[in-house]
């Protein structure tokens, strides 16, 4: 009954024409998903250190290959969606340089693998993983040759 409500057919001189109607359409066109399954909306950056530089609000995009010049400045790779920079740390050590789309499959692939086992949007699990990588302040002994100072 839901998809039938959903669909109109007219029949004009003999021809039956389906058509959407256009509840669904505005609704869709409105909000932008992760590979047009994982909305942005519900992902939080919990950590107030961390949220300048994790790219997820106001950065939304479709597919995580925006060909966007980030390393041209300094600090503008903050700008970078996160989800496109795991992509381009995905292309290292000879073989892989420059096949981003190779990268882009295995993301969305393990993002799948993620949902399923989880059962929760990847891209928070994604941010949550980057906010736990973080280093934490500590100080640590620099020096040599008998010279030793505490660094933060």
């Amino acid at each position: 009954q839901g998809l039938l409500a959903r669909i109109r057919i007219s029949c004009l001189g003999g021809s039956a024409l389906p058509q959407l109607s256009s509840s669904r359409e505005t609704m869709s066109a409105n909000e932008v998903k992760l590979f047009g399954k994982w909305t942005y909306d519900e992902v939080m950056v919990s950590d107030l250190s961390l949220q300048d530089y994790i790219a997820v609000k106001g950065h939304e995009t479709f597919l995580p290959h925006t060909a966007g010049r980030y390393q041209k400045k300094k600090f503008r790779k903050a700008l970078c969606p996160i989800v496109e920079r795991l992509c381009c740390s995905l292309m290292m050590h000879g073989r892989n340089n420059g096949k981003k789309l190779m990268a882009v499959r295995i993301v969305k692939q393990a993002f799948e693998i993620i949902h399923l086992l989880t059962d929760t949007n990847p891209v928070q699990v994604y941010v949550d993983a980057v906010q736990n990588g973080g280093p934490r302040e500590d100080s640590t002994r620099v020096g040599s040759a008998g010279v030793v100072r505490r660094q933060a």
